[in-house]
């Protein structure tokens, strides 16, 4: 009977606890946020409406720029997350900081003075009224 062991210093310990230790990062990357922002527009008569899921974010963090018809939705995130054990030792704290943006452009103009923003639930609103125009005038020549 023969009693022959592999020894490979990197599977010193068995496979199973091998593969946890490789791919718990994975899971812990899991939890850092997906710096995404999804937009819906959609165009009305009179104007635009634009739903943006912005999760996780304060109302105060939220910039929108309007020039003519170019949209721009900018954010910034700032999320802590730390886990302790039952002892109250911190085994693992994770900070994240960072910012989301998205610009597009519309086919009208835009009102700036009467537009509208709303967030709640993560989801911001907006209500972008179409600039009028004025109307075309006949000129009489002299």
């Amino acid at each position: 009977m023969s009693n022959l062991r592999l020894l490979d210093p990197a599977f010193g310990e068995n496979l199973e606890h091998q593969m946890r230790r490789f791919f718990s990062p994975m899971a812990w990357e899991a939890d850092l946020p997906s710096l995404k922002m999804r937009v819906d527009v959609t165009e009305k008569d009179n104007g635009y409406e634009v739903k943006a899921d912005i999760p996780g974010v304060k109302k105060e963090d939220i910039n929108i720029r309007i020039d003519g018809n170019v949209v721009q939705i900018d954010a910034e995130v700032k999320r802590e997350s730390e886990t302790k054990d039952t002892g109250g030792k911190v085994l693992r704290s994770e900070r994240y900081y960072g910012t989301v943006s998205r610009t597009f452009s519309l086919a009208d103009d835009i009102d700036e003075a009467k537009a509208e923003a709303r967030y709640a639930d993560g989801v911001l609103t907006l209500q972008l009224p179409k600039k009028t125009t004025a109307a075309a005038r006949k000129v009489t020549v002299q």
